[in-house]
């Protein structure tokens, strides 16, 4: 009984036993835990069971069987890629230019493409790059040099059609593309910055002589209008003067008229009466005796005015 006593206080007192418990509590614990996993929103999961993807689940959490699933992200919000590369123009030019697309993987495939391509990155690296590439070199040699710098947008436009082709059977959505950097041979700037100071200096110069020739218009128009205004003031004063001789002229006329009218009056009147005419000789008189005076047969000269 002693002995018994004594084993058993001994079974209790071992450490190693209490140890020994405590880690297969935190094993389980731990294979509990590894039971129940996270997505990260704008992200998808897909699901590998011993190697083989067979699913694909969306943010949140999930459980998965340990041992025997592992998980791999996916992400499925824009992402952009950019891309240098040398390409030449139209007149092969050589230029440098810097590319770069916005794209994003089309949720419901994404399964799709995690089995095809095995991850974003080798997505990247087999087809997307390279037909960006491509797309982009293909615009350049369709413009020459001048064209592209003046007409960006158009190369630009050019470059999305390309790509939008080459990408249309894989399960990505293409956003935009756009030319970050354009690196043109030092000569070709200079005969640029040449054009356009030859061209500055031509804008002057034409505006410069429309300018004389607006001041030439100018001193003309003023030159006419003071001739006009000449003439105007000449027509006035002949108009005035015509108008003043005409008004006189009628007025002399009228004048002559009628003193001719009282004349025929005055010879109709002394016609009818000849008392008339000593009236008016009457009226006509100073009040004063001749001085002289004939006789009676017209030989004798008469002084009158001796007493």
């Amino acid at each position: 009984m002693l002995a018994k006593g004594i084993e058993k206080n001994m079974i209790k007192t071992n450490p190693m036993k209490k140890i020994g418990t405590a880690g297969g509590v935190l094993v389980i614990a731990g294979l509990l835990w590894s039971v129940f996993y996270t997505i990260d929103e704008g992200h998808v999961g897909i699901v590998k069971r011993f190697g083989e993807a067979t699913a694909q689940v969306n943010p949140g959490l999930h459980f998965k069987m340990p041992l025997a699933d592992t998980i791999n992200e996916l992400e499925i919000r824009t992402r952009k890629n950019t891309e240098t590369l040398k390409a030449s123009t139209f007149e092969q030019m050589p230029v440098q230019v810097q590319v770069s697309v916005n794209w994003t993987v089309i949720r419901s495939e994404a399964f799709e493409l995690y089995k095809n391509y095995g991850g974003l990155d080798q997505f990247e690296n087999r087809i997307l790059d390279p037909r960006l590439r491509s797309a982009a070199k293909d615009a350049m040699a369709r413009f020459k040099a001048e064209q592209i710098v003046q007409n960006r947008g158009q190369v630009i436009q050019k470059i999305e059609e390309t790509l939008l082709e080459t990408m249309k059977d894989f399960p990505v959505k293409l956003d935009s593309v756009q030319i970050e950097n354009l690196v043109l041979p030092q000569k070709y700037l200079q005969s640029i910055e040449t054009k356009q100071t030859e061209k500055n200096l031509a804008e002057a110069e034409k505006h410069r002589l429309e300018r004389q020739k607006l001041e030439a218009m100018r001193e003309v128009n003023t030159a006419e209008a003071k001739r006009d205004a000449e003439r105007a003031r000449a027509d006035g004063s002949a108009y005035a003067i015509t108008t003043e001789a005409k008004a006189e002229a009628e007025a002399i006329r009228l004048k002559g008229l009628a003193e001719a009218e009282a004349m025929k009056v005055k010879a109709a009147a002394i016609k009818a009466s000849p008392i008339l005419v000593d009236y008016v000789r009457a009226q006509q008189w100073n009040g004063q005796l001749p001085t002289t005076m004939m006789g009676s047969d017209q030989s004798v000269l008469w002084n009158m005015k001796e007493k």
